[in-house]
């Protein structure tokens, strides 16, 4: 083929228009610890940091690569195309450890690829002469290079190790199909013929261990997974649950076998860098298991929940029992006898009440009867690496359905469908086909899966129908194609074809989507694949996958939205430009190389295909041929790029009419994949066919740290909106914040200097704000130094260690002003509000989510599933996408999504609802502010009048009856950090001298100020009925058990596990710290000493001097705090306390003591104060954080598998990580 030069000149180097730089990279863990280092690498000087980090962590070769090369002659490829192998008399005068290492410059891998590239594509014969392969061989490394394009993670990994270095290895099992002969040869070598496909479709037949079989399977898809590509399958064949088997008795059913291989990809999976294992399980919609298949993970989710709920119920109420029998108040001989120990009886009706088991309740009491003293039953959390998830199936893959026409419209009639036997083809069951669809949509409500796979669609528009029928498709579903097939990737970055003129290059783009058609092409004919059936069908029907990626940040540099007629009709132009011109190409290599071979036999059908392509490029509206639903056609008039809806026309013109003339060398071309990984390394502002998740990113700094930066298309679409240069200037201050406290409203250089703050303390502050997320975070200790805040400032040590002060308001900032310096400092993070802005531009910085602190805009469900059907008429195969939807989305939102899918044309669609993952936080607050005040409203007024009138007397005779003692102004307590449903709540206790709580303050995080308010004030009025007087009991009875929302689950704190309300949370901790109320925790607080021995006569008679120095101890140590130490100061503060007792008197009462521990009378024990190490709490605490702020930045919330830092987004139907490049998906 004849290959001209375009971006590059035969007189210069391929990277003659790029300067290089020497960079470093490191991947850190969010807890400092190294993931990876490389000291020095070259790499071009426009890629950002991000870019460098994936190449030089994911795509460097580490170790292997020689120090000294020497080339091996081949008579047949010209000299400077020979493959290099190691020189092994070079490298014996080296020493040793410097003979081999690892890559070091972006230009060793563009060599290797873009080298093996030219030398198998010069032995197949796609070059007419040499220069064209030299041509070749410069363009693909100037488009590597420039960040045009990049070919999937497999090419990266795998491709010209062996051509460029020598590397190798023993063969894995893999096959290739010799193209010289064609005949299937078994691989002899790992890297001579490289493995360059990340997508698989095999096939599953109902048989049990012979090859083809579902024990096979599971060995195929291991070889696939150890390498990090990913497989899809259809189970349809598989029989039901009870049908017949051939030698007697009954099949186990799909399901069994379902668990088996999920559970055995989550064992591959658990020893390698993958997050999970990339696998797509179809089953279609008449298989007779279709409703177990359906609810397979929602009843696995609510295991998760029962697991997390129930072990801790049971932890609570046995280890309640385990307590009972060790009750000192009762006789040794009746401790276990349940009707002599009352506490023991009680203890037992709460279990039963809650359905413990009996024998585990005898069990407990069994144990404390032979001397055990503490138990430990396992408790789960809803972490998704948790033991409750991996205790539980199906969460090692993507479910799918596969839907017909037929079946829909059952729907829509509420008709009845039958589910088929799978060997007789007879009915098993009939049900009503809404039924079905209702379980569907709940299903997808509740746990995000299944996604729907439209089969009539799919197959209607199949170029090899005369073959066989598309049965599944890859993990990320943009590939299908018929089973036992792969398919290898690339994209193109949509936005360097953007040009000043805001106009599409349609000539560069045509000419990079050519190269890297015969690109993918030759990777078919160099290929290794991991079964024989896998080699011959790929060899046989050479299917490709090129696709694009950045549409988001191309069409907001244009200035349209996303959801926008424009931006629909601009990215159904690209797609039917690049799918037109990749099947010409493909033509064009048919011409001279030959058609796939099983062309004629499917010759009738890929050309029906490709003329209802054209039909769709030509904006027709019926006509097509054989299809039940029409696509979404082009409509020229709508494109402002009137060259480019002109080029798409011709582009399926030429493409059809050479493919009639000369048929077709590939039987798929093109797809939309996730683009991950390599969407990083291009510095996609957006992946594969999806918006944008945040308009401020977060770019990493080669040294270390981090800046906030504007999405780079934002200026260039305000430009071209007609608005000035201050305008956008200051627009885009508004978004990523000034970074500066100088002129900023409320808090400023000048209110801080009346605070006490130097000029070389207001110094630093300024140093750190650039990369602050909050000024919150720059007011602290470790900033401004601890003797300024305690000596200048006047704060105390415990306020400075306290993970919840705020100093700006300790300082006396109002919460008015702390807001509107953040948003000058930090910026909002979007344009919402923005000065200059007009209302009629913001449509164009619409993302996916909604952005920053204020942002209330973001897509919509059909702006998603609108712009795919703009997409798939011209995609060969399918769309990777997953539709966001917000957590307030209905079951019958889903339904309609899917439904609207069909009617559309798409071929496959999966929804992801906000919070619809047990494992996952929600973006959105539970509940609003205001709904929150009307709850407390209605649940006080709901009371019972006895309660509301016991609180009013208390507060009425306390008032005029007794005289106010007032705590001193220096005073001791604590502070509770605890999350209740989902809301952050701080509990700060002040006590006096003795220990007696003396007030209270409640502050709940993020809240509204109303609520924040009605809180504050509400803690006021119960710090002023203590300090008359009214006993903390009172309180306790009275707002124990209220019951509002927010409510649930409480995280942070260590007795407290479940709330009905914030009120009964906050009594709850107040009387397990002052009042010893164990029976209102959920787990009773910890001993002092876990190993204590009881029973010494006099160990708590304390000589005068150690009760003097624990009676000073005891004026500054909170007593509310160490009641998690039960810190005791012996016999003599007890007798102090009892007025008719002696000074030598003591007390035997005991203690409340902590589960499983030996009690211990309150006179037998004495410990002095230790240190409490708030490590685990802090750390929680920043997990938290991190997982909030990273919701805020657009990102979902949980840390990547790999590298553990919080910035995975939804990438498709995966998640990748913009840290470190991993990727859940199998490019």
């Amino acid at each position: 083929m004849r290959i001209t030069r375009h971006f590059t000149k035969q007189t210069e180097s391929a990277y003659a228009a790029f300067e290089f730089r020497t960079a470093s990279s490191e991947i850190r863990n969010p807890d400092g610890s190294v993931v990876f280092n490389l000291e020095e690498m070259e790499v071009p000087t426009a890629w950002s940091q991000v870019a460098c980090d994936v190449l030089a962590q994911k795509y460097f070769r580490k170790a292997g690569v020689p120090a000294r090369l020497k080339k091996v002659e081949e008579n047949d490829v010209p000299s400077w195309l020979w493959r290099s192998e190691p020189d092994d008399d070079a490298l014996f005068d080296l020493p040793e450890d410097d003979r081999f290492g690892g890559e070091t410059s972006a230009k060793q891998v563009f060599d290797r690829l873009a080298g093996t590239w030219t030398y198998w594509g010069w032995k197949g014969g796609y070059f007419d002469g040499e220069q064209d392969a030299h041509n070749f061989f410069d363009e693909m490394r100037y488009m590597l290079c420039a960040q045009f394009a990049a070919p999937n993670s497999p090419q990266w990994f795998n491709t010209g190790l062996h051509w460029a270095y020598g590397i190798d290895g023993p063969a894995q099992g893999h096959h290739y199909v010799d193209f010289q002969t064609g005949s299937m040869v078994r691989s002899k070598s790992s890297y001579e013929h490289p493995q360059p496909h990340a997508c698989f479709i095999q096939s599953v037949s109902d048989d049990l261990v012979n090859d083809g079989g579902i024990m096979d399977l599971w060995t195929r898809e291991a070889r696939l997974f150890k390498y990090g590509s990913g497989t899809g399958s259809n189970f349809s064949k598989i029989r039901g649950d009870g049908e017949p088997l051939s030698g007697g008795g009954k099949s186990s059913g799909l399901m069994s076998f379902l668990k088996i291989g999920d559970r055995a990809a989550g064992a591959i999976k658990s020893g390698g860098t993958t997050r999970r294992a990339a696998k797509m399980v179809v089953v279609d919609v008449d298989h007779p298991d279709i409703d177990d298949f359906i609810n397979w993970k929602v009843l696995e989710e609510q295991k998760v929940a029962s697991l997390v709920a129930g072990s801790r119920m049971i932890s609570k109420h046995l280890n309640e029992v385990m307590s009972a029998c060790h009750d000192d108040a009762v006789d040794a001989k009746d401790r276990y006898n349940v009707n002599k120990n009352k506490s023991l009886k009680k203890a037992v009706i709460a279990a039963r009440k809650s359905l413990i088991p009996e024998n585990y309740i005898h069990r407990v009491i069994e144990f404390a009867r032979q001397g055990y003293t503490e138990m430990e039953f396992p408790t789960y959390n809803t972490d998704w690496d948790s033991g409750a998830y991996l205790t539980v199936s199906g969460q090692n893959s993507n479910n799918s359905i596969r839907v017909t026409n037929e079946f829909l419209e059952k729907v829509l009639s509420d008709g009845d469908w039958d589910l088929l036997r799978r060997k007789d083809g007879e009915i098993s069951k009939t049900v009503k086909a809404k039924d079905l669809w209702n379980d569907i949509g709940y299903s997808a409500w509740a746990c995000a899966d299944p996604g729907i796979q439209y089969d009539t669609t799919i197959n209607e528009w199949h170029t090899c129908s005369s073959t066989d029928r598309i049965n599944a498709s890859n993990p990320c579903s943009e590939y299908m194609f018929l089973d036992d097939t792969a398919c290898n990737l690339a994209s193109l970055n949509l936005f360097m074809f953007r040009q000043d003129d805001n106009s599409f290059d349609v000539e560069g783009f045509e000419y990079a989507v050519r190269l890297w058609t015969i690109t993918l092409e030759i990777a078919v004919l160099m290929a290794q694949f991991p079964s024989a059936r896998i080699a011959e069908l790929s060899y046989k029907f050479r299917t490709l996958g090129l696709g694009f990626a950045n549409i988001g940040g191309y069409l907001m540099a244009t200035g349209y939205g996303y959801d926008s007629v424009e931006g629909r009709a601009i990215c159904g132009a690209i797609s039917a430009l690049m799918t037109g011109t990749c099947y010409a190409t493909s033509a064009e290599m048919a011409e001279e190389l030959g058609p796939f071979s099983s062309f004629e036999e499917n010759r009738e059908p890929m050309l029906k295909v490709m003329r209802n392509h054209r039909r769709a490029a030509r904006g027709a509206v019926d006509g097509y041929e054989e299809l039940s639903v029409l696509p979404v056609p082009l409509n020229a008039e709508e494109n402002p790029d009137a060259d480019l809806a002109t080029a798409a026309v011709r582009a399926w013109d030429l493409a059809l009419d050479r493919g009639e003339a000369f048929g077709y060398r590939n039987a798929q071309v093109s797809v939309i994949a996730p683009t991950g990984t390599i969407g990083l390394v291009m510095d996609c502002d957006t992946t594969g066919i999806e918006p944008d998740f945040a308009l401020v990113k977060f770019k990493k700094l080669a040294g270390g740290g981090y800046f906030k930066i504007i999405n780079r298309m934002v200026p260039v679409a305000l430009h071209n909106m007609g608005y000035s240069d201050d305008q956008i200037k200051t627009m885009i201050s508004y978004a990523t914040g000034y970074g500066s406290l100088k002129d900023a409203p409320g808090i400023n250089h000048e209110t801080l200097a009346g605070k006490g703050f130097s000029d070389d303390v207001i110094a630093l502050i300024e140093d750190v704000l650039g990369e602050a997320f909050d000024i919150k975070f720059v007011f602290n200790k470790w900033t401004l130094g601890e003797t300024f805040c305690k000596e200048t400032l006047g704060f105390s040590d415990d306020q400075l260690e306290d993970v919840s002060f705020d100093m700006l308001k300790a300082l006396g900032f109002s919460k008015a002003e702390i807001e509107a310096a953040n948003t000058h400092v930090c910026g909002a993070m979007t344009l919402e509000g923005a000065p200059n802005m007009a209302d009629k531009h913001l449509p164009v910085f619409d993302c996916a989510n909604p952005c920053g602190r204020i942002g209330k805009r973001f897509l919509s469900v059909d702006s998603h599933i609108r712009m795919m059907a703009a997409s798939q008429p011209f995609i060969s195969g399918a769309i990777s996408k997953t539709i966001n939807m917000p957590n307030a989305a209905t079951v019958e939102d889903c339904m309609e999504a899917y439904m609207l899918s069909w009617r559309l044309g798409i071929k496959a669609n999966a929804l992801y609802r906000d919070g619809s993952k047990l494992s996952q936080p929600l973006s959105a607050a539970l509940v609003d502010e205001e709904d929150l005040a009307g709850d407390m409203e209605e649940a006080v007024a709901a009371s019972p009048s006895t309660v509301r009138a016991e609180i009013v007397a208390e507060r009425i005779v306390e008032r005029f009856v007794a005289e106010r003692l007032r705590p001193p102004h220096r005073r001791k307590g604590y502070t509770q950090k605890a999350t209740v449903g989902g809301h952050k709540v701080y509990l700060r206790t002040g006590e006096y001298e003795d220990g007696r709580l003396s007030e209270i303050f409640i502050d709940m995080h993020k809240e509204g100020a109303a609520f924040r308010s009605l809180m504050n004030n509400f803690a006021i009025a119960i710090s002023i009925g203590l300090q008359y007087g009214v006993p903390l009991e009172e309180f306790v009875e009275a707002f124990t058990f209220t019951r509002f929302d927010p409510s649930g689950t409480v995280t942070g704190n260590d007795t407290i596990k479940m709330s009905t309300s914030i009120l009964d949370y906050i009594f709850r901790e107040l009387a397990v710290s002052y009042l010893g109320r164990n029976d209102l925790a959920h787990v009773e607080p910890k001993d002092l000493l876990p190993d204590a021995m009881g029973e010494g006569a006099k160990e708590g008679n304390l000589p005068a001097s150690a009760g003097d120095a624990l009676e000073a101890v005891q004026k500054v140590a909170s007593r509310g705090y160490l009641r998690k130490l039960l810190v005791i100061d012996g016999a003599k503060a007890e007798s102090r306390n009892v007025q008719a007792a002696t000074a030598t008197e003591v007390v035997a009462e005991p203690l409340p003591q902590a589960v499983g521990a030996q009690v211990t009378p309150r006179e037998e024990i004495s410990q002095s104060m230790q240190a409490i190490s708030t490590e685990v709490m802090e750390k929680v605490d920043r997990q938290m954080d991190q997982a909030r702020e990273a919701r805020m930045k657009g990102y979902e919330g949980d840390p990547c598998g790999e590298c553990g830092n919080f910035t995975l987004v939804r990438n498709g139907t995966c998640m990748k990580c913009n840290t470190c490049g991993a990727t859940s998906g199998c490019s």
